[in-house]
């Protein structure tokens, strides 16, 4: 069985209603055959004849979901797993059940780390280079307001938060036409932040998070994987990861 939750015209959030439905997505009103990107090894798959495109995990970020319901490492909080190269989040309870996986759009520069000093500046005083969204793993809660609204800050030394799309963004950064494009080659768009579809925030992710946040794993661009998240290693050698 399938919840639909209705969005904004010709957008609707699917959320699978039991373990082992197929992963939720947000879609397109029509959709268009998938464009190829470097980074990415398994990503949305869009049939022409298809009314929309699914999200599925690739090899890296199936590892670190592996990982983190094996070890425990989400202590007991809800985690979500984001992808930069395919520009997707998945979605996981505390008890490691996959909620939902939606389309993200992230950093216009490559890069795995904040420039230093780059929390303390203003917006329109960053450089191309300094507009990435650093991976890690990162605590996330709601905290400080910004502009009157909370927002989840995944890491607020570096000012990166995981937010909807901004209300006061120019409309020639098209950023939800980007967010619902079948291909993630042109989800690089934001300061650093992650946004994310605004029913996904409001009606799964805020309350999950609001009471005692939640971990994020932020795949990297460049780095190894093993050095983003050490404790890959060990996981790996248990043999536990799931494989394919």
């Amino acid at each position: 069985m399938i919840h639909v939750l209705r969005a904004l015209a010709g957008v609707a959030l699917i959320v699978p209603a039991a373990v082992g439905a197929h992963p939720a997505t947000l879609h397109p009103a029509a959709s268009h055959p998938a464009a190829s990107h470097p980074a990415a090894s398994v990503k949305r798959k869009a049939p022409s004849h298809a009314p929309a495109a699914a999200l599925v995990p690739a090899d890296a970020a199936r590892r670190v979901m592996a990982w983190v319901a094996a070890s425990g490492d989400n202590h007991g909080l809800p985690w979500a797993v984001v992808d930069k190269g395919n520009a997707s989040l998945f979605l996981f309870d505390r008890t490691g059940k996959q909620v939902a996986a939606v389309p993200v759009l992230v950093g216009i520069a490559a890069g795995d780390e904040a420039t230093p000093g780059v929390g303390s500046k203003r917006l329109a005083d960053l450089g191309p280079a300094e507009k990435t969204t650093p991976a890690g793993r990162f605590l996330a809660r709601f905290g400080m307001p910004v502009e009157g609204h909370r927002v989840l800050w995944v890491d607020y030394a570096t000012s990166v938060a995981l937010h909807p799309i901004p209300t006061d963004v120019g409309p020639g950064e098209r950023r939800r036409e980007r967010l619902l494009s079948p291909s993630p080659a042109d989800n690089r768009i934001t300061f650093g932040c992650i946004n994310v579809p605004a029913l996904f925030y409001s009606r799964l992710l805020s309350p999950m998070f609001a009471k005692k946040g939640g971990y994020v794993y932020v795949l990297p661009d460049t780095k190894p994987l093993e050095q983003v998240f050490p404790r890959l290693w060990a996981q790996d050698a248990a043999g536990t990861a799931v494989a394919g």
